[in-house]
């Protein structure tokens, strides 16, 4: 490729990838807006549907996010009542997140967005079986070691 042809925005990957990521949460908005909960916020719960109680760090670490940009979230969540912040009694530097009666009963809620974001996309069910490989691969492939002291 030419020097040249390398600064053009239509050859880069980071932008189709930048452009996807943001237009697909915004299709997520109006669907999350019926739960009153954010992507982030959604994602969290995700975690927690599929296993409650867990740290902290373990949320950090399965969503790519510092602890720093997690916590205000998390904060946030709890006075929406959908989860408990608790301290270990072992090692009072870990926190445990753990879902409320409220936040348990929001799975039942959120439970038809995935079939409806994949209606959306409109794309063959192999098709975004690959393409969701290919990305799995360029996260580990990306993936900063450095995070997870974050």
């Amino acid at each position: 490729m030419d020097p040249e042809d390398q600064l053009k925005l239509e050859n880069q990957i980071c932008f189709p990838l930048y452009v996807s990521s943001r237009l697909l949460t915004r299709a997520y908005q109006p669907l999350l807006a019926q739960l009153g909960i954010t992507y982030p916020q959604y994602l969290v719960m995700l975690v927690l549907w599929e296993k409650d109680a867990v740290t902290v760090s373990n949320i950090s670490e399965k969503l790519y996010l510092n602890s720093n940009t997690l916590t205000p979230l998390l904060k946030r969540m709890e006075k929406m009542e959908l989860i408990t912040r608790k301290r270990s009694e072992l090692d009072e530097r870990q926190v445990f997140i753990a879902l409320t009666d409220k936040g348990n009963k929001m799975k039942e809620q959120a439970q038809c967005i995935p079939e409806l974001l994949i209606n959306k996309i409109e794309l063959p069910p192999h098709e975004l079986a690959q393409f969701k490989n290919t990305l799995q691969q360029l996260l580990q492939n990306l993936e900063d070691p450095q995070l997870d002291q974050g």
